[in-house]
């Protein structure tokens, strides 16, 4: 925490007000008079310590962290005076009325509130690469790949553009409910802040750590991690690995809220384990200065100015809070005797739609695994789905095809077939499968939508398009047909001509 201060803020008037939060034993948590259960924000308090901060654990539980003694009201949510002079704040992420078991919500308790010397929100000109007004978006039915967008190691000195600057839209539905972004900056966000209340989003690094500055607090998301941003929540992005390249990855937005899919047969354990989420715990700034917030609303970008910080939030409970999970701990589900499983057995998380068993977005990993299947083709089948596919690669290979490479994307549409490239397929289709192997060149991933996406004109048309992608199925894999107990034939000129 003083680290980060002291990298944000060189006065040490302000270094002063940045509060680093106290300390507390279990034992004068439990013991202490009046008290409540809670977390203190500490790196030597009672929770999981990952990297530079320390996080609650435990996917959808509800949280109690503090950064100063008793500063969460010991009865009630809302008292008439708070310790420390506190305001009481509410943020909601479902509707009052929606059951407890999907009800979101939080109770923060910071300096100012939210509408402390409201300034009015005014549009951006021209809103931002993923707001711009005038993006075209088409249909396209073909199998669609982009390579890295200037982002394999590449300088970022002498880069001006933030997160926030460099986020571009690949696709999204027409009802906008689910949108796809991809993102490269090397500068840091400074004196500025962002909140979607438009949706959720769901961020996952490819290059560079993020430092993700929240209300709720601190988070470091290295590279093999995911963050999720719920809607309305105010957060910064930079990365301590700012100068010297320029961090790059993948965004999926959904409008509605993400949660961890049913197990099923399964049972109680498996894919991505409840525990291994990770909260921030309570980080505050006591800073009077000028600062903006943008606000992505109704996929229009707008921005205010307020004279203080907004990450201002002394102690907080409940349970609507970003968090982020190391993809590292997904524990994989697999065919132990033949066959290649569907990939949802991949699932981490899901949004569900109106339509029951249909999710609206899957966020799926294909993550380093043993195959041990017999007789079986072991790589992903060749496939035509009712759902959308676009995948990206964090790093490494992909199991289904030689060509992809990390940083770059894909996209099947609805129906549109896609699987094996002709080298995959000729490889597995020769392999000795009474012998089990593990996959472990590499970490994959997929968003999965029901809905039908149309593709940023600007992606269909940019130079780091693969327009050569559809060769990889090229090759004789559609010349090895020979009927059993027949002569084999070639087909005559007319028809191999067609």
């Amino acid at each position: 925490h003083q680290q980060h201060n002291q990298e944000r803020h060189q006065d040490s008037s302000l270094q002063q007000t940045c509060q680093i939060p106290q300390t507390a034993t279990l034992f004068e948590k439990f013991f202490a008079p009046n008290s409540v259960i809670l977390v203190m924000s500490s790196l030597q308090s009672p929770c999981a310590a990952t990297g530079a901060y320390s996080y609650q654990s435990g996917f959808g539980n509800t949280f109690a962290t503090e950064a100063l003694p008793n500063a969460l009201p010991s009865k009630g949510n809302n008292p008439q005076v708070n310790k420390y002079n506190l305001i009481t704040e509410q943020i909601s992420g479902t509707a009052f009325t929606v059951e407890r078991s999907r009800n979101l919500r939080s109770w923060l308790y910071r300096i100012r509130p939210s509408t402390s010397n409201f300034s009015e929100y005014v549009p951006v000109v021209n809103g931002n690469n993923f707001c711009k007004e005038d993006i075209q978006f088409e249909i396209d039915p073909n199998p669609l790949r982009w390579k890295p967008m200037k982002n394999d190691k590449t300088s970022s000195n002498g880069s001006t553009f933030t997160f926030l600057d460099g986020i571009k839209t690949v696709a999204t539905s027409k009802s906008r409910n689910v949108s796809i972004y991809m993102y490269t900056f090397g500068s840091n966000m400074n004196k500025c802040s962002m909140l979607n209340s438009d949706g959720d989003f769901l961020i996952v690094p490819q290059l560079g750590t993020l430092t993700v500055q929240t209300e709720m607090g601190m988070i470091q998301v290295d590279v093999g991690e995911i963050v999720v941003i719920p809607r309305g929540i105010l957060f910064r992005v930079t990365s301590t690995d700012l100068p010297g390249i320029l961090c790059s990855g993948y965004m999926l937005e959904v409008q509605g809220h993400f949660h961890l899919p049913e197990l099923g047969p399964i049972g109680s354990n498996g894919l991505a384990n409840a525990r291994d989420f990770l909260y921030p715990v309570s980080y505050y700034e006591d800073l009077q200065e000028q600062e903006v917030i943008y606000n992505k609303f109704g996929g229009k970008l707008f921005m205010r100015e307020i004279d203080c910080s907004p990450f201002n939030v002394v102690a907080w409970h409940g349970n609507y809070s970003p968090f982020k999970y190391d993809l590292d701990k997904f524990n994989c589900i697999n065919s132990v005797n033949f066959d290649h499983p569907d990939p949802s057995i991949y699932t981490v998380l899901t949004c569900s739609s109106s339509n029951p068993g249909t999710a609206l977005a899957d966020f799926v990993i294909f993550p380093p695994r043993w195959m041990c299947a017999e007789n079986t083709f072991r790589p992903p089948w060749y496939h035509r789905n009712c759902m959308t596919e676009f995948m990206g690669l964090i790093s490494g290979s992909y199991d289904a095809k030689t060509s992809f490479v990390p940083g770059g994307a894909s996209l099947h549409s609805i129906m549109t077939p896609h699987g094996p490239d002709h080298l995959t397929f000729k490889k597995a289709t020769s392999e000795d499968t009474t012998k089990a192997k593990k996959f472990e060149g590499g970490l994959a991933f997929m968003f999965e939508t029901c809905e039908l996406l149309l593709v940023n004109r600007e992606f269909l048309q940019c130079e780091h398009r693969d327009y050569d992608y559809v060769k990889c199925w090229h090759g004789d894999m559609g010349n090895n047909f020979h009927a059993e107990g027949t002569k084999s034939e070639k087909p005559d000129a007319k028809r191999q001509k067609l």
